[in-house]
């Protein structure tokens, strides 16, 4: 099994404060892995580290294959319809970036709404397009900065069910990166835990959902 992310030892400052402290994570193609950790924790600078817009003080972060990022916030273009933003997503992969048609087999819930200004749709409706408009540079891996954020629970459970089909019918590996712990262990088979800048707890999901730390910490009580 090929790896499509591969982070060794990264360091990333801004300034003079460290936010990455010598973290260490890797992805395999067609993976689903979540790193979760509490706000401030570094979560959103390891994806911008990931997508090339900050640049390591130390260490290594490789990827190998194509990356979309999929922003917490979804940041649509609000004034631009569903099909535009979609098509926004693909303009580096030349004549045929510009064909929405697969995104809308994949999330056909945009179907009706796709010559509606982005700005005018719901939270998860525009999660979708946030999501299809990263699908659209056709990505050996998503990463996916918080896709609960702000949305309701039968919301974020129709994405998750879209997350799930992508991985398992388009072999797509999935980075999560997500406050919502128990969203994250039951989505993910492996997992990160970062703190402070620091991996603290990775492995199986089943054994970190176990683990009275992360219980106590992220899962709202003790293991029973």
């Amino acid at each position: 099994m090929s790896t499509v992310v591969d982070v060794d030892g990264l360091v990333v400052r801004y300034g003079a404060a460290t936010a990455l402290d010598g973290i260490d994570l890797f992805v395999d193609a067609g993976e689903l892995v979540a790193l979760i950790g509490p706000n401030g924790a570094g979560k959103s600078t390891l994806v911008n580290t990931l997508a090339g817009i900050l640049a390591p003080a130390a260490g290594r972060c490789e990827v190998r294959g194509r990356l979309a990022v999929v922003p917490e916030g979804r940041e649509v273009f609000p004034d631009l319809s569903v099909d535009d933003n979609l098509r926004l997503g693909g303009w580096r992969n030349g004549r045929g970036g510009r064909d929405t048609s697969a995104i809308y087999d994949l999330l056909p819930d945009l179907v009706r709404v796709r010559r509606q200004r982005a700005g005018s749709l719901s939270g998860g409706q525009q999660q979708m397009v946030a999501v299809g408009r990263a699908l659209m540079a056709r990505p050996d891996v998503l990463v996916v900065d918080e896709l609960s954020l702000g949305l309701a629970p039968l919301v974020v459970a129709d994405l998750v069910r879209h997350l799930r089909e992508l991985n398992s019918e388009r072999g797509i590996a999935v980075l999560l990166i997500e406050q919502n712990a128990r969203l994250a262990l039951d989505l993910c088979t492996r997992a990160y835990v970062l703190e402070a800048g620091r991996v603290v707890l990775h492995g199986p999901s089943a054994e970190l959902a176990g683990s009275e730390q992360v219980a106590a910490a992220y899962l709202g009580g003790a293991v029973t």
